[in-house]
């Protein structure tokens, strides 16, 4: 028990003088104004952690979330956070939003300079929060799931694919067909499109096990030619291609320009391009072999319409008029308008999370159209009266529309009309005729967009040229899941690898039940809006995807770990409460383990409070430890209108839940309270903007609420 100021009527005297109730402190011989007598009394509270008994307590841990930078910087907030509470929790930058990067990789820098700040501090770190729907870096994610976009190459193909499409395999070898070899129909890239099934037989081992030979194909020994195939098998596979007619036919090749060439690539469930160049020639005329033999019953696919073998130095079929329209040698376009700015993006930004794309950000809308643009000039003006394609990709920070045209320098132009943005990557194919043999360059019109549009792999050719097609190759909702197991797998070994030494509990997955079905996972399906940093993992991964993500957790971590699940408003939806429950006896009946269950507590003075104490009950019966994550506590009003009235109730509200947490939660279940707003919320803030919400003002002056949170945890210190 402290004893402090000598304040022989202790916390309710507070009480009284927010009631107007005169009140003199014994140990003054003059009277005092009442709100400095009470600050006085106020900040005379030792420190809010120095009220736990660490022996009746020993696991229970006040905590307190901070802004990582503000830790960081070691100020003011660094001060108050280590003298007052033993654990802290960032709220948004260990979150794969903001560590995970445009190209897939994490940034630990800051997460890493906090670990070892807090620990010279002597302060706990609790992970927050590894899988979640909202925080994430949603672009990358939709870009792992994003069609595969192949386009034939603008050259000759030298492999003549006759015999493939019409089945007779004629000048083909099948000397080593392995368990079959055949076509497939509906089996290839697109939509109906044939494949080159090949299946290897039990025993298969080495490479020429399972083994298909192309027709002698003519070279040009001078020049260099390109390889394309897609490939993808129904299991771990292995393969290569071997060769006739080179002075090696077996080399080693960088099969997918990783950058490290290798005997063999690997295949599987999805669609793989294998793309290389061979230009070591021994004779005028070379044959491919596919050797997939090296493992036992796989089944390869092989799309029969992109199967190239070009002569890179030959002429063209399709001219793009549009040089660097992938934007990867890091060119963009010039442009003017505004405030507005524009640039290339780093690398894997483009399309399909691949490459560079072209940006341009309008911060608003202009009044005309034409406000804001950019240009590209073509070498040579375009023929008058031809028609010319436009085929594009695009996506933007939000939806709008933007108005590509064909222009000459006195800006009459041949428009190709609106073209609608979302906020997803799509393909835009448009058409229009030249009208004057002086149109010289190609312009994008963003006036009726706000926000940044992005445009990637843009071609612009007459429409009588053939070739250089693209077929769209969605991903099925197997390959889908596999590529965000995997994707979760990288960010739950990087993110929990790195606060190994640090990071004791985490909150494993947050807020997973839907609010208007609280016995269901919440869903993006059927959701008019969808934030751009929303991605809802279990639409892909499915019910199990808890189950995934606590095994992940628990494989990357220390086996003593404490993990929790966390959601909020269980006090004001027991059903949602009861929900939650459910679904972590789900998780455990699949193999997961949950240590505890966290209640965020975004409440206010009027918030129920037969419905706290329920869902406490409600809690402790699961017998997992049990924190209240997130507690912060709303008056009403704003900070400008509240009233001595609103503070005394909201320091009674705060008083009542910890109250009720160690009068209803067992000792051994209390893993403990975090106060998620220490400060009042600024007006401008994202989160409660302008609330008196936290145990000190903005301007870092103890409250009421202080007291009774001083109090709470002096009366449950047994």
């Amino acid at each position: 028990m402290h004893q402090h100021h000598k304040i022989a009527v202790g916390f309710m005297a507070f009480m009284a003088i927010t009631s107007c109730s005169k009140y003199k402190a014994l140990d003054f011989n003059v009277d005092k104004p009442e709100s400095i007598a009470l600050q006085e009394d106020i900040d005379a509270y030792p420190a809010l952690k120095s009220y736990i008994n660490r022996v009746a307590q020993p696991g229970f841990k006040l905590g307190v979330a901070l802004g990582l930078q503000e830790y960081l910087d070691k100020g003011v907030m660094y001060r108050l956070a280590n003298r007052n509470f033993d654990e802290v929790v960032i709220g948004y930058d260990m979150k794969h939003g903001a560590v995970v990067q445009a190209d897939g990789s994490l940034n630990l820098v800051k997460v890493k300079s906090l670990l070892q700040s807090a620990g010279e501090a002597g302060m706990q770190v609790y992970g927050h929060t590894l899988m979640w729907h909202a925080n994430q870096n949603a672009s990358y994610l939709n870009g792992l799931l994003s069609p595969l976009l192949v386009t034939s190459p603008a050259y000759q193909n030298d492999l003549n694919l006759a015999a493939l499409k019409d089945k007779t395999f004629t000048g083909w070898s099948l000397a080593n067909p392995g368990a079959g070899i055949s076509i497939a129909e509906g089996e290839g890239m697109g939509t109906g499109n044939k494949a080159i099934k090949l299946v290897s037989k039990g025993g298969s081992s080495s490479a020429a096990d399972l083994q298909l030979v192309t027709p002698q194909v003519g070279v040009n020994k001078l020049h260099k030619y390109e390889v394309v195939m897609y490939i993808k098998s129904d299991a771990a596979g292995e393969g290569r291609v071997s060769f006739e007619g080179l002075n090696n036919n077996t080399p080693s090749i960088d099969w997918t320009k990783s950058g490290t060439p290798s005997p063999t690539f690997t295949t599987g469930i999805s669609w793989k391009e294998i793309r290389f160049t061979i230009d070591d020639f021994s004779a005028g005329n070379i044959k491919l072999h596919f050797d997939l033999g090296y493992k036992a019953g796989v089944t390869y696919y092989i799309d029969v319409n992109n199967l190239y073998i070009y002569d890179t130095q030959g002429a063209p079929v399709v001219n793009n008029l549009v040089a660097n329209g992938d934007f990867e040698s890091g060119g963009g376009w010039g442009g003017w308008g505004g405030s507005s700015t524009r640039g290339v993006t780093a690398d894997g930004m483009g399309v399909g999370n691949k490459g560079k794309a072209f940006y341009v950000t309008n911060p608003t809308k202009g009044a005309n159209y034409w406000d804001v643009q950019t240009s590209y000039d073509f070498a040579a003006p375009l023929a008058n009266g031809e028609t010319y394609e436009l085929s594009f990709w695009v996506k933007g920070t939000a939806d709008g529309v933007i108005r590509p045209e064909l222009q000459s320098a006195n800006y009459s132009s041949n428009g190709y009309g609106q073209v609608a943005v979302t906020t997803a990557w799509k393909q835009v194919t448009v058409a229009t005729t030249a009208t004057a043999a002086d149109r010289t360059r190609l312009i994008f019109s963003y006036g009726e967009f706000a926000g940044t549009v992005y445009i990637d792999d843009v071609v612009l050719k007459n429409s009588k040229a053939t070739g250089g097609s693209t077929t769209i190759v969605e991903k099925t909702a197997t390959e889908k899941k596999a590529i965000l197991t995997a994707a979760l797998d990288k960010w739950m070994d990087g993110m929990v690898g790195a606060g190994k030494t640090a990071v004791k509990a985490w909150d494993v997955v947050n807020e997973p039940m839907d609010d208007g079905n609280p016995y269901e996972l919440k869903t993006g399906i059927g959701r008019p809006v969808i934030a751009a940093d929303e991605f809802f993992w279990q639409d892909y991964l499915g019910k199990d995807y808890a189950v995934t993500a606590f095994k992940m957790a628990r494989q990357y971590g220390n086996p003593g770990d404490i993990h929790f699940i966390n959601d909020y408003n269980l006090e004001y939806s027991l059903d949602k409460c009861r929900g939650l429950i459910a679904y972590v006896n789900y998780i455990e009946s699949k193999g997961g383990k949950v240590d505890g269950i966290g209640t965020q507590m975004h409440i206010t003075t009027t918030t129920s409070k037969e419905n706290i104490a329920e869902m406490f009950k409600l809690l402790a019966a699961t017998g997992k430890l049990i924190k209240v994550s997130e507690l912060d506590l709303g008056v009403g009003v704003k900070t400008t209108e509240a009233t001595a009235e609103h503070y005394k109730a909201q320091a009674e509200m705060y008083k009542y839940v910890i109250d009720k947490y160690f009068e209803l939660i067992p000792a051994k279940q209390r893993y403990g309270i975090t106060i998620w707003s220490p400060l009042d919320s600024r007006a401008g803030s994202f989160w409660r903007p302008g609330e008196p919400i936290g145990l000190w003002t903005e301007g870092y002056v103890r409250k009421l609420s202080y007291a009774a949170v001083a109090k709470a945890l002096e009366a449950n210190a047994k």
